[in-house]
């Protein structure tokens, strides 16, 4: 099998240039992905391009990857209906070194093998590149209808809001970053989603202009959801690869909570394993669908992959404490972060520490506090059938809720049944 082949069964080859599979499989390639620093993390609908340079590097070739500090200054078009916001420099150069973080970490980089991966910024060669000789040198290679052709640009010319000059020369800056990796790299493949033909086109056509080079792009499908939404994205928004802005917690989650359709889908596309062996998982999640075994293992590969086994194991063992068994001292150790992701969205309430240190009734804190019940005889009747747990320790009528009971000195959690949380925090 070869790299070509590798995409095929995947499903991840929307469009692919004449002649690529020959060139992958006739010597070393060097393959490049680009992505624009519109905000300060990677996010899960950056991984599929990243994942193809990953296959591309597992088969024996070079991987570059570019953070586009030029690029990012213009905006791209290809599939947005309006311009986007254009970023101060103070913020691009921010989001830059964030994503250069985050980008070492996910292809090999090591200079002891001789495919190692390769990290650029744009700017580098851009920033002194006047307009007069960028118009002069690249943009008489491409006519103005050869650019009106691209779809990016076509759909935007016939919608109101128009297309700004700035994001029509974005495919010429792009084209351009081609162009120089295939005279200072070698680099004659680009890879990038459907929605990056053009530009990736638009490269191949100004590299066999200006130089009479070959070259050649893969692009894969953008990823939705059964409902038409943007893979990646929930009601609260992205699912971001900085645990800052998405806790391993939430990521894992988000892999679990897919639908069995999905995961069937995104099992190939994500998971670095061989087909054999993703195809017999298929079958025995089939026979047993309850188990959820796709959505289990995706969440254990994609976790472990972007945010380390340490960060997969506690993920888990915190995922015991809400919908398994989990222990007080469980609770005490886990770090902070951790903690609140588990319970985002149970009811909150919060106490003072003044109040708490007098010492609580277990009855005045569960209605008074908690407000888990809105009577006192309800929370008697349930505290008598061993219907609470404190810190997941059963608790009892005569029971008192005092600041000793508290988890890192400033949060208790009450539990009703087996699915009620509720979260007080003390002030």
């Amino acid at each position: 099998m070869n790299f070509i082949d590798e995409l095929n069964w995947r499903g991840l080859i929307h469009d692919k240039t004449p002649g690529v599979e020959e060139y992958v499989n006739s010597s070393r390639a060097t393959a490049y992905v680009g992505i624009d620093p519109t905000a300060d993390s990677l996010h899960i609908g950056h991984l599929v391009s990243i994942i193809m340079l990953k296959h591309f590097q597992n088969y024996g070739h070079r991987p570059i990857l570019i953070v586009g500090g030029a690029t990012g200054m213009i905006g791209d078009p290809s599939g947005k209906s309006k311009e986007r916001v254009l970023l101060d420099e103070k913020t691009l150069r921010h989001n830059q070194e964030c994503l250069q973080i985050q980008l070492s970490k996910l292809l090999d980089f090591s200079s002891s093998i001789p495919n190692s991966a390769i990290l650029l910024n744009n700017y580098d060669w851009m920033k002194d590149y006047t307009f007069l000789h960028f118009i002069r040198d690249i943009g008489k290679h491409l006519t103005v209808n050869y650019m009106m052709a691209k779809d990016s640009v076509r759909k935007r010319l016939d919608s109101e809001e128009g297309i700004s000059f700035t994001e029509f020369t974005y495919q010429l800056v792009q084209g351009y970053d081609f162009l120089y990796l295939f005279e200072k790299y070698n680099c004659k493949l680009q890879m990038g989603g459907s929605d990056q033909w053009g530009n990736i086109t638009t490269g191949i056509e100004l590299i066999r202009r200006k130089l009479g080079g070959e070259a050649y792009g893969i692009t894969c499908p953008l990823l939705v959801k059964p409902d038409g939404t943007k893979f990646g994205k929930t009601e609260q928004g992205n699912i971001w690869l900085d645990p800052q802005k998405t806790s391993p917690y939430q990521f894992y989650q988000f892999w679990i909570n897919l639908s069995d359709d999905e995961a069937k889908k995104y099992l190939y596309i994500f998971s670095f394993k061989e087909k054999k062996y993703l195809d017999d998982l298929i079958t025995e999640h089939s026979n047993t669908p309850h188990l959820r075994i796709l959505q289990k293992h995706l969440a254990k590969e994609m976790t472990t992959f972007i945010h380390g086994e340490a960060a997969y194991n506690q993920v888990v063992e915190a995922s015991e404490i809400l919908f398994g068994k989990g222990t007080f001292e469980a609770l005490q150790k886990m770090d902070e972060q951790m903690f609140l992701s588990v319970f985002e969205g149970v009811p909150k309430q919060e106490i003072s520490k003044e109040r708490l240190s007098q010492g609580l009734t277990m009855v005045d804190f569960i209605v008074d506090v908690a407000k888990a019940v809105s009577s006192r005889s309800e929370a008697r009747r349930l505290l008598k059938e061993h219907g609470f747990s404190l810190n997941k320790q059963k608790v009892y009528e005569e029971s008192v809720v005092s600041m000793k009971d508290a988890i890192k000195g400033r949060y208790l959690i009450l539990q009703r049944g087996k699915k009620n949380y509720y979260l007080i925090v003390i002030k």
